[in-house]
């Protein structure tokens, strides 16, 4: 049995090392002045990066030792609803224990509150741990970036009041926007927030459908606090603090993370605190939520991929036919190179885009603390962190979530028949991932968000950056390979800009957002072979599987052609 889910992990070991975050922690730890008041507060910025691997190590070991062993055990057992309660698994508490006991839960909230102040680049490595251990629990544990939005809306008297249980692993969290007649379109939000004049407190009356972790002590609710409203206007977010009034209807019977309660939530009369400023609901709050579980489930997705191509890759060594190991047959090592390249890549795009999110949150809170003050170049590079972080964010989850089903199919190929079976955990994770790529926002609706960006050149900076960076000598033609792609790439962009044709313009935008994709993924592994020989034959295995579909969309998109757009009428009617 493996020992530690981050040990046994070199390339996640190699992403930690990697990681930049000088800029980001001279903000956040107050220039590491903080040791005097908190003792575990970090005293340089080595400091923090050993914390942080620490940290991922325990991790490492609780979900390799105690969650791991049990997860097929938590699937087979689910979530329990009896005469209106919900509770979790018996794996799934035993989990939840381990963790607390270990000082893990409210990762990334402050110190002030018992949190461990960790970044999100930090935190989304734990999240795939979690994931990779059991893919249901990273609900219960990624649904703490909860907290972080209490931390920064909300006011002293909730903060000082709900947060501390975060932190101690005392209360779990939910994020409650869906409803029946509102999935995507959050905007035909009905439930209703009715403040008392008399007392100054407000009440929400409703039912909210599919909420993840719907069980949870402390969720926030999106609600329609601006009577006669019917769009996104209206829409006030609240911290709910379940009791009585709040009545769980049912738990949906799920394909995959059965260990993780889905629920649907009838309010009635339910006691409610307002989070921030009304009508700020959607546009403000929801968004930042929703930007943050976008990361955590990117890294749910990663981790489930890794456990996939670990089992395909054992199996692989196990399984003889023709007299020899089925891994040695280039089909299935087809197979299992693609899977590990995709892996590697996507990780490294999760890296980046958390960096870019980390950079972007100390620059708001140092420019909202500077007020009309704010240091003018403060303001500049929160403007490029926010452009970067809300163009990458779409896209790593638009990645990692559609890589992490084609690896589970990769992997179940790989073990043919047996792989159908429950008996092997591929069967699981096959289920499991398949959420991944729907809840958070689909696929379509992340190529949706990332568009937009994409069009107005966004990555344009940091595309230039990467080409004129050096790069080892043996990789110089997979340099100019990525060079002409880059510039296929900005044609396509600006082909597609000019386009006047709107629906053809949403049509083809899945194809410019592949091309981004690849082209970032291929842009980072490459730059990743300048510390790590290891590195060359993975990033020369991924350009090369790349560059032939980045040039094939690049001509898709630049054609635009209408025919397609045509037939809609005649085959879809």
């Amino acid at each position: 049995m493996t020992e530690s889910f981050f040990f046994d992990n070199e390339d996640l070991q190699f992403r930690l090392a990697q990681l930049d975050l000088r800029e980001v922690l001279e903000l956040k730890e107050k220039a590491y002045s903080e040791t005097a008041k908190y003792p575990a507060a970090p005293r340089n910025y080595a400091d923090a990066k050993d914390s942080y691997k620490i940290v991922l190590e325990v991790l490492g070991e609780i979900c390799a030792e105690r969650v791991a062993p049990r997860a097929a055990e938590a699937d087979e057992e689910g979530a329990h609803y009896e005469n209106g309660e919900v509770t979790y698994a018996a794996p799934t508490l035993d989990a939840i224990a381990a963790l607390r006991q270990a000082e893990l839960f409210g990762a990334m909230l402050p110190r002030e509150f018992g949190g461990l102040n960790l970044p999100e680049s930090i935190y989304q490595m734990m999240v795939e741990v979690v994931a990779r251990a059991e893919s249901g629990l990273m609900t219960v544990f990624g649904l703490q970036e909860i907290a972080s939005l209490i931390e920064e809306y909300g006011d002293p008297e909730t903060k000082a009041r709900v947060l501390p249980r975060f932190s101690r692993g005392e209360a779990s969290g939910a994020m409650v926007l869906t409803e029946a007649d509102a999935g995507s379109d959050l905007g035909a939000v009905a439930t209703r927030a009715t403040l008392d004049e008399a007392t100054g407190k407000w009440h929400l009356n409703g039912v909210k459908r599919f909420i993840t972790n719907g069980l949870a002590d402390v969720s926030v609710v999106l609600a329609r606090s601006e009577a006669g409203s019917t769009d996104a206007r209206g829409l006030s977010m609240f911290v709910v603090e379940k009791d009585d009034t709040v009545k769980i209807r049912r738990i949906e019977n799920k394909m995959g993370i059965h260990s993780s309660p889905t629920c649907e939530i009838q309010y009635n009369d339910t006691p409610a605190v307002l989070i921030g400023k009304r009508r700020f609901g959607l546009m403000r709050y929801s968004m930042n939520l929703m930007n943050g579980a976008r990361l955590a489930v990117a890294a749910q997705a990663l981790g489930i991929a890794e456990a996939a191509y670990r089992e395909g890759d054992q199996y692989s060594k196990e399984r003889i036919q023709f007299g020899k190991p089925i891994r040695v047959l280039p089909a299935v090592a087809r197979l299992l190179l693609s899977m590990r390249a995709d892996i590697e890549s996507t990780r490294a795009l999760l890296a980046e885009t958390a960096r870019w999110v980390d950079l972007w949150k100390v620059y708001e809170k140092a420019v909202g603390e500077g007020g009309a003050e704010a240091d003018p170049a403060a303001r500049a590079r929160l403007k490029q962190c926010q452009t970067l972080a809300e163009t990458l964010t779409p896209m790593v989850k638009y990645c990692s979530t559609e890589m992490g089903n084609r690896v589970c199919y990769q992997s179940m190929q790989i073990h043919g028949g047996v792989g159908y079976m429950k008996e092997f955990n591929i069967e699981r994770l096959f289920r499991d991932v398949r959420i991944t790529n729907i809840y958070e926002g689909t696929s379509q609706l992340q190529v949706v968000a990332a568009i937009g960006k994409l069009l107005n050149r966004s990555l344009d900076p940091l595309l230039a950056q990467w080409q004129a960076a050096e790069c080892p000598a043996d990789m110089a033609a997979e340099k100019a390979i990525l060079v002409e792609l880059t510039a296929t790439f900005q044609k396509a962009v600006d082909s597609l800009k000019a386009e006047p044709n709107r629906d053809r313009v949403d049509y083809y935008a899945c194809d410019l957002v592949d091309m981004a994709v690849w082209l970032t993924c291929s842009w980072l592994v490459l730059r990743d072979t300048t510390v790590l020989d290891a590195k060359k034959p993975i990033a020369r295995t991924y350009i090369a599987s790349v560059a032939p579909r980045l040039r094939a969309a690049g001509e898709i998109v630049m054609a635009a052609n209408p025919v397609p757009l045509e037939a809609i009428p005649a085959l879809l009617g």
